[in-house]
């Protein structure tokens, strides 16, 4: 017996591990419509609690224990089953066929690289704001001040977005705080006026891969995932690599970004509409909020406004 996993409160599907690849499945039984998650997982295969039902990897049901002849389970008697994949230490389930692939992290293989998991966040928010807030640097000196942005030098500098397809990309250079203090988890050596390298790529609708730098070697890759749980919740996910302080204990950087991600939770908890509104003309845009704009751009144009 092993147990079955929700992945989302919208009762939409359940995860079951068979051996090493993981298998999704609708959450709703097609019996009475009871949640699979709430059951087991008997041998490969996923167990209704409420009249034993069983279910293999494929959606079929394969057990009801009330009938006479075992062998006379109705063809109806199934469950929509997903693709599902394991990648960056995350398992992707696609409701439909993927219109495209994963980014790539070459740098995930690098043996010259540590990868550290950080998360997840759970946010009485939109996964839109989630996302969105990930790109927005105009809060740094107000909401992470001393960590992430400088009160003192507040001004956004220019910056050029351009959108291909489902692919926002931005690069920016840009003020950041001196860090040297409460969480050294960054490789600027400019105590006095550090300035960081950006290149930002998102992903519609959620995802995120962000590079940065500061002018030398050392880098920083930022991976970031928001996943939709409803209209008003949203469980974030990140994942950031870096060829330098390989040795650091992860928590240093857990720590951090678990203050970062506090310090924004109840400021995009606060925001409404909770989902971004894609209308350009719903909220006031500026000129440093260019990414903004192009990204709820993309998602209209995609069709992910919906």
């Amino acid at each position: 017996m092993g147990d079955a996993l929700r992945i989302t409160p919208h009762d939409e599907w359940c995860r079951e591990q068979h051996a090493t690849h993981p298998h999704a499945t609708s959450d709703i039984c097609i019996h009475r419509g009871t949640a699979l998650s709430t059951g087991c997982v008997k041998g490969d295969e996923i167990m209704c609690p409420y009249h034993g039902w069983q279910f293999d990897s494929s959606g079929t049901c394969t057990r009801i224990p009330q009938l006479e002849d075992p062998t006379r389970i109705p063809p109806k008697a199934a469950i929509p089953a997903y693709d599902t994949m394991e990648r960056y230490g995350l398992i992707w389930v696609a409701l439909h066929k993927p219109d495209h692939d994963l980014p790539e992290i070459g740098e995930f293989t690098d043996p010259n690289w540590t990868w550290v998991t950080c998360g997840p966040y759970e946010w009485n928010a939109h996964a839109s704001r989630q996302l969105e807030n990930f790109t927005d640097f105009g809060h740094f000196p107000w909401v992470h001040p001393g960590l992430l942005g400088d009160p003192n030098r507040p001004v956004v500098p220019s910056y050029e977005v351009s959108t291909n397809g489902h692919i926002v990309s931005y690069d920016i250079v840009r003020p950041e705080a001196t860090n040297t203090e409460d969480f050294p988890v960054f490789a600027n050596s400019d105590t006095t006026a550090p300035m960081r390298r950006s290149r930002y790529e998102i992903h519609l609708p959620f995802t995120l891969l962000l590079r940065l730098g500061w002018g030398g070697r050392e880098g920083m890759v930022y991976f970031f995932v928001s996943q939709p749980i409803d209209e008003q919740h949203s469980r974030g996910f990140l994942l950031i690599g870096r060829n330098y302080n390989l040795d650091q204990d992860p928590r240093v950087l857990q720590d951090f970004e678990d203050v970062i991600f506090n310090q924004d939770k109840s400021i995009v908890e606060s925001q409404r509409p909770k989902k971004v509104p894609y209308e350009p003309t719903a909220e006031l845009h500026m000129k440093f909020d260019a990414v903004a704009l192009a990204w709820r751009n993309a998602m209209r144009a995609n069709r992910f406004d919906d």
